[in-house]
């Protein structure tokens, strides 16, 4: 076991000062790749065991419990064997729910309180807008419950709030929510957002209990500094006592959630706010090689709103961050699938590699090069293009028009959007058919011949059924992809996701847009139909080495040895839409997350955009991202990349499903599957 003394004197000289000073408000500005957890958690087991506090007289508080169980277990090794666990180290919501089972009285509260996970306040809130008539299908209880998490972010309760400022659709909203609050508190309940709040209005309202906790800490530790919200940082800064031994560990140029309620000026006023505040920059970067690291700070230096540092590697130079523009986005996937199967993938390994997108459905095309060579890959903290729900229900339409015995894409239809038909109901609709040999299309049309069915039910499904013979001859005289969109708009299925108020509508709408786009790429329904399924049942079987798929902000806190971020387009990013929302304050945060993509990479980065985009069916010229010119030439290898044109013959799913496999698929990437036995056809 390595003693405190020896870990300490490891550090750079930065780092060990922001290790030793220990008195006093401290603000350690911790950039990419600095060793900031190291930092972090040898401070906290340097007061430990220098006898400053006892482990339970330090508040240490993480934002994740993986971060938290890492930091306690590190504190642990370090420390001598005789030490116990610090109990008040863990995220904002775990330490909140520690305070309140002890005064939960003091907020009319029972000490035995249930806490609500999140379909418990779904149900509750479906229950109000049932009574109230409010329509939950055009404000979902997930929208509502985001206005009701926001404002318990900026520590407001129903009765802290003015009434009469609401108008339309917030009124009915804030109508909600003082219902909610009724019901749970009924319940003796509440839910994460109270966690916090409860804790905030319970040292306000009892100095006594304050006093209590603000005797006992002697040292506050805080992580992600940067990514406290309001709630967050007044809950801190109640539990500060008179020494104000607090010191915050974060990076101002990686805050990238404000969406989620962060605030970064708690960050830049955190000197400010305790005046003798001591700054510590740690600059030295441990991941990135100088190159990677230069282009990075020089755009970063373009932000007004940050704390002035500029990050620095011991190591080489390295590769230069390469610059490739493309002719469009698909020569952009099948470039950088080409660059990752001809180079990269003979020095590392895929599961080191990582793409880098600023939105969701930018993934599609590189899950579609990816199966077609045949690499492996996996989308993290997101779901595969073909399993997200609304791609799924799209599909769905699809498979039933395009034959009638595909009972789950029917099923699957009538239930998006709903048509008021139950569980039960389908059961007797399948029961009927397995009676008489009728597939489920065929079971309601005879059961609309009867009384069997509610009325309001029957209208609903002889409407659907309507639609689908009408569907099945549009087919014949319209494009498919064209036919996708008649389908959308005809069924509902289109006002249903414009209808819904909640934060993931935008990515839903941008993934119908992009299959759209995708089976342009298809001669027929049949062949895309047939790719749908050939690629999930592929996808399914993967085993081995993958390589990462993930939007920048899923990215921090991770590194690999090589990062691609392609999609480097005005509009796409910096993103437009929160350039029109927020103005220069959005431009910051989106170089922000620039700069996080960029620091992922430890041996190599490609930067990358397209001339022309496709939208919505039409070819769009594109601008580079503006970002592009503020990185400097000297760390970057401009290319044109000119990618041959490739033979529709190479490899596509869109073969006949009953075709002699060995003879026709001689791509790769399928070669590769037959190879590695991931497929078990019948012969």
């Amino acid at each position: 076991m390595d003693s405190i003394n020896k870990l300490i004197e490891n550090l750079n000289k930065e780092q060990k000062e922001a290790v030793l000073s220990t008195e006093g408000p401290n603000l350690i500005v911790a950039g990419a790749g600095s060793g900031k957890t190291r930092v972090l958690t040898t401070r906290l087991a340097h007061i430990i065991n220098s006898k400053k506090a006892w482990p339970n007289q330090i508040l240490c508080v993480t934002f994740t419990n993986k971060a938290a169980k890492e930091m306690q277990n590190r504190v642990l090794s370090y420390v001598s064997e005789k030490s116990t666990a610090v109990p008040w180290l863990g995220t904002f919501h775990a330490i909140s729910v520690k305070f309140l089972r002890r005064h939960a009285e003091a907020i009319g509260l029972k000490g035995n309180f249930t806490i609500l996970d999140t379909d418990d306040q779904k149900k509750i809130v479906r229950n109000i807008c049932k009574a109230e008539e409010i329509d939950a299908k055009k404000i979902t209880p997930r929208f509502i419950l985001s206005f009701l998490d926001k404002w318990k972010n900026k520590g407001l309760l129903p009765e802290d709030i003015k009434e009469d400022k609401f108008t339309g659709l917030e009124k009915s909203i804030f109508k909600v929510y003082k219902i909610y609050q009724t019901k749970i508190r009924d319940l003796n309940a509440c839910d994460f957002g109270d966690l916090i709040l409860y804790c905030v209005k319970l040292f306000e309202n009892h100095s006594d209990i304050k006093k209590i906790y603000n005797n006992n800490f002697k040292y506050i530790l805080v992580d992600e500094f940067q990514d406290t919200n309001f709630i967050q940082n007044k809950w801190l800064n109640l539990l500060v006592n008179e020494q104000k031994n607090i010191c915050c560990v974060g990076d101002d140029d990686q805050s990238i959630y404000s969406w989620r309620g962060a605030e970064i000026k708690n960050f830049l006023t955190f000197d400010h706010i305790y005046k003798g505040c001591k700054v510590f920059k740690l600059e030295q970067n441990y991941r990135s090689t100088k190159n990677i690291l230069e282009t990075a700070s020089t755009l970063i230096s373009h932000n007004k709103g940050r704390v002035e540092k500029k990050l620095w590697s011991s190591a080489q130079h390295g590769e230069k961050v390469k610059l490739n523009c493309y002719q469009t986005g698909r020569e952009e996937a099948e470039n950088i699938s080409d660059i990752l199967e001809n180079k990269l993938k003979k020095t590392y390994s895929l599961n080191n590699v990582a793409i880098l997108v600023r939105a969701i459905y930018q993934t599609r095309e590189f899950e579609e090069r990816f199966l077609k060579v045949g690499l492996g890959y996996r989308v993290l903290g997101g779901t595969k293009f073909y399993e997200r729900a609304e791609i799924k229900d799209a599909v769905a339409y699809l498979r039933i028009i395009n034959q009638k015995y595909d009972d789950l894409a029917l099923e699957r239809v009538i239930e998006n959007p709903r048509r008021g038909v139950g569980e039960s109901t389908l059961n007797q609709l399948y029961s009927f058919g397995s009676q008489n040999k009728l597939c489920l299309e065929d079971s309601i049309k005879k059961q609309l011949e009867t009384d069997s069915l509610k009325p309001k039910m029957k209208t609903s499904l002889l409407l659907l059924t309507k639609m689908i013979d009408k569907w099945r001859i549009d087919v014949k005289t319209n494009k498919h992809y064209d036919l996708l969109k008649i389908v959308l708009d005809e069924s509902g299925y289109s006002e249903m996701l414009k209808n819904k108020k909640d934060f993931e509508n935008e990515s839903r709408l941008d993934n119908i847009k992009e299959l759209l786009r995708a089976m342009r790429e298809y001669d027929n329904l049949q062949s895309f139909l047939e790719h749908v399924a050939l690629a999930t049942s592929i996808d399914k079987e993967w085993e081995g080495e993958k390589i990462n798929l993930m939007t920048m902000h899923a990215a921090k806190g991770l590194e690999f040895d090589v990062v691609f971020l392609p999609g480097w387009e005005e509009g796409l990013f910096p993103h437009q839409k929160s350039l029109e929302e927020k103005g220069d304050l959005a431009l910051e945060e989106e170089r922000r997350l620039a700069y996080v993509g960029i620091t992922r990479a430890k041996k190599e980065a490609y930067l990358s955009f397209a001339m022309k985009r496709s939208y919505h069916g039409e070819w769009m010229d594109a601008l580079p991202s503006r970002f592009i010119n503020e990185i400097p030439d000297e760390n970057i290898e401009k290319n044109e990349i000119e990618t041959a044109s490739r033979s529709k013959e190479d490899f596509e799913f869109n073969q006949d499903i009953d075709m002699d496999f060995n003879n026709e698929y001689r791509s790769p990437g399928w070669e590769r599957f037959k190879k590695n036995k991931m497929l078990k056809w019948k012969k």
